[in-house]
């Protein structure tokens, strides 16, 4: 009997991916907060003459930014709003939990739907890791922006970023390794008529298990000109774009972001647009 409960698997190990934790291996793998901390910070004061202290993330996830934002400064706030109770309740138990208490109680996190979701006005919006591609209409896009530029101080500043080039229109898959994981990148489909791509994140384990679609999105690829374009139909009075430094050796990216209005034909990049009230 011993024998057939071990065999009916009450003594089986876990493998890795029944361990692991998706949203660690998320943070881990795709977010960098003090470098979007920066990032902001720097865009900001290269506009106005002070330093940002409210910030709103929206799309927040985990509230990995959020977290970031308020370890920079004794001043500085963070609105977190996302729609998933999921990666809420995760952000509460492993990265608020992880601040002094006096740092989580300057991060508020709110359950709700970007476009309706209000609060005091802020130094700063974003909307970062492409999520605002869920709104796959203009009209959508219109209001979510609106209510962007409504969340602002009259000197604010709102910051998305976007990612496109070839390589981003077609089927693919990418593979990048980690210490302890393999994230994999899976463009799965593209539909060129509407712009529209289905695209997954999975995870590899050493001991050979995997995490299927960890995570899944159903996005549209909008294009600079046409956010841009969106952004001063929803009131921004000014639009700026933030292209990536290259380095000439390795000809890959160096995480540089400088004000550009021309860029070179690149098969996959990522950029920032800066939009003001």
């Amino acid at each position: 009997m011993a024998r057939a409960r071990r065999r009916g698997g009450r003594d089986r190990r876990k493998t890795r991916a029944e361990q692991a934790d998706v949203y660690d291996l998320y943070e881990e793998a795709v977010q960098d907060p003090e470098g979007d901390v920066a990032i902001v910070r720097r865009i900001f004061r290269s506009h106005y003459d002070r330093d940002p202290e409210l910030l709103r993330e929206d799309f927040c996830g985990t509230a990995a930014l959020c977290c970031a934002w308020v370890k920079a400064g004794d001043e500085k706030r963070a609105w977190g709003i996302d729609l998933d109770p999921e990666p809420l309740a995760s952000a509460r138990k492993r990265n608020l939990s992880a601040l002094p208490r006096e740092q989580a109680a300057r991060v508020t996190l709110l359950r709700g739907d970007v476009r309706e979701v209000k609060h005091e006005a802020v130094d700063v919006t974003v909307g970062f890791n492409f999520s605002y591609f869920v709104f796959q209409q203009r009209v959508e896009l219109l209001a979510y922006f609106r209510r962007a530029l409504e969340s602002l101080r009259p000197d604010g500043l709102f910051l998305i970023d976007l990612y496109g080039g070839a390589e981003s229109q077609r089927t693919l898959t990418e593979t990048r390794e980690h210490d302890d994981f393999d994230y994999i990148w899976d463009q799965d489909v593209f539909d060129p008529i509407n712009n529209r791509a289905v695209n997954y994140i999975h995870f590899e384990f050493p001991d050979g298990s995997r995490i299927e679609r960890a995570f899944t999105y159903d996005w549209r690829l909008w294009s600079i000109p046409e956010l841009r374009d969106a952004l001063h139909d929803a009131g921004f009075t000014r639009t700026e774009t933030y292209w990536e430094r290259t380095d000439r050796k390795s000809n890959e990216g160096t995480g540089i972001y400088y004000r550009a209005k021309r860029a070179p034909d690149d098969p996959a990049w990522v950029t920032y647009i800066a939009a003001l009230p």
